[in-house]
């Protein structure tokens, strides 16, 4: 296990540093459009979400994120930039508590950015609770602000100013902030960035080496800026470009992984996603080697999956399950017309499959059948019955809560770690078009679909673990993974 992850760490470097030099360190100008067409767009939005949307008003109150709309609308009174715009936007759309409806940038926004990224904030930084420590810095040398330091505010702002800021634009599922923690964690420069705007200088205030409150000011960040010669970086080392093998070793390793613990008869697999090819052969060949080498424990990583295909988390399922299940108590469509379809990528593919999938109810809903009455059994070859350990996050989101929903309870699975970013009662999606704005060209997607799971779990949050491991700042100075050490303790603690 330790090196493929070594190797993993070393490729996804390798490529880094080389891809890096691409990266250029001026501004874009964005090119403004006008108060009205923005308008048109905001106001064709909330057409389009009224007429789609299966969960407008699931957490919201209709009157409530009338508000809402009525309110970004009317915000806009003078031409604005799209990341202007989607500030707007997004403020709006994350009122309507569904983390699959994401306001995204322009496609021709993302092409003009690729290259042009800095200048950002200096640091990256962790954030859970009212908790914000470094991961590293982006200025050379920096002795100050090193691994595990602890922020307490920015530019006057606590942390919890600073996170409610960021928060309001990030949709998620219900009430939980694990998501969003997770989320701003992944690209906190990114973040700070959009929301708040580029500012010269940080004042920065953290716990200093001696547990006092210090306050530094930092420059913002860019590669290119001589910020004196102390802090020059070296001269870049040549390095040879990866090859297609390796990158796409890094690809399938951030997919998925299983590496053995002979010592401690334990499996431990990494699955990253339910998306894409091989899935299927994974899962057959891993659990026939956990099979022939009779192991007793299984440790499944699940803290970087967002989701994917619901056929894959069902099929893993199969595998742990001890009992019968499905997909969820209700799968509803409230239209499957597609009105507003022209502003709607690729509409028909999913009319059509809306159209031949699903059927009219009496209640007037279009119910997805298939889902909501067909019983799933465990599989009987290479069938995993030993103990299980499924590690889950914030970042937990879609069809791998639905397969930690189902294997939740079960008298041989422990759920390790922090609440996952999917709603434990049901979410919204199945099918994911994408809405196009005419003017802006902003992207939102557009679930069809509001899934209910099972309608006797509490609503409004994710799965909570059976043993809650918070992030730490001492472990994230010394690199420890809390939440693998203390499963790699408890199954030494086990017979087997």
């Amino acid at each position: 296990m330790q090196h493929t992850k070594q190797l993993f760490i070393g490729l996804l470097c390798l490529l880094l540093m080389v891809t890096s030099v691409s990266a250029q360190n001026r501004e874009v100008v964005l090119p403004k459009k006008s108060a009205a067409d923005l308008k048109a767009d905001f106001i064709l939005l909330r057409k389009i979400l009224e007429a789609n949307h299966p969960s407008l008003y699931w957490y919201t109150p209709k009157d409530s994120m009338d508000v809402y709309f009525t309110t970004g609308i009317n915000s806009i009174t003078d031409s604005m930039d799209e990341v202007q715009f989607k500030n707007k936007v997004s403020w709006v759309i994350s009122k309507i508590r569904c983390g699959h409806t994401v306001v995204r940038f322009s496609k021709s926004y993302t092409r003009l950015t690729k290259n042009f990224t800095f200048p950002v904030f200096p640091l990256n930084l962790k954030v859970w609770g009212d908790s914000m420590v470094v991961l590293n810095s982006l200025r050379p040398r920096d002795k100050v602000f090193t691994r595990g330091t602890v922020i307490t505010g920015i530019n006057g702002r606590s942390n919890r100013e600073l996170m409610d800021t960021l928060f309001q634009h990030i949709s998620a599922d219900g009430y939980g902030i694990n998501y969003k923690n997770q989320l701003v964690s992944t690209n906190f420069p990114g973040w700070y960035k959009t929301i708040l705007g580029l500012d010269s200088v940080y004042r920065i205030s953290y716990i200093d080496s001696s547990g006092k409150e210090s306050v530094a000011t930092l420059k913002n960040f860019s590669p290119s800026a001589d910020t004196t010669k102390r802090e020059r970086p070296l001269a870049p080392v040549a390095f040879a470009k990866p090859t297609k093998k390796q990158i796409r070793q890094i690809q399938l390793l951030a997919k998925r992984s299983m590496q053995i613990d002979t010592a401690n008869s334990t499996a431990f697999m990494h699955i990253g996603t339910f998306t894409g090819n091989g899935l299927r052969g994974f899962f057959r060949r891993s659990f026939k080697t956990i099979r022939k080498q009779n192991l007793q424990h299984l440790v499944i990583d699940l803290r970087d999956n967002g989701g994917g295909k619901v056929y894959n988390s069902i099929l893993l399922t199969k595998y742990l399950t001890d009992h019968s299940f499905k997909v969820g108590d209700s799968v509803v469509a409230i239209s499957r017309k597609f009105k507003y379809s022209r502003y709607i990528r690729e509409s028909w593919t999913y009319w059509f499959a809306m159209n031949f999938g699903s059927h009219k109810m009496d209640d007037g809903l279009i119910h997805f059948r298939k889902y909501e009455t067909q019983q799933f059994e465990p599989k009987e070859r290479n069938h995993f019955k030993g103990d299980i350990s499924l590690v889950q996050g914030g970042l937990s989101f879609s069809a791998t809560t639905m397969f930690i929903a189902n294997l939740k309870g079960q008298k041989n699975v422990t759920l390790v770690g922090e609440e996952t970013g999917g709603g434990y009662y049901g979410n919204s999606a199945m099918y994911l078009p994408t809405i196009v704005l005419p003017h802006s060209k902003l992207q939102i997607s557009l679930p069809m679909y509001r899934l209910v799971m099972d309608s006797t779990r509490p609503k409004g949050h994710g799965i909570m673990p059976d043993i809650e491991i918070a992030p730490s700042s001492q472990a994230i100075k010394k690199g420890v993974d809390l939440k693998i050490q203390q499963i790699r303790e408890r199954i030494q603690r086990k017979p087997f």
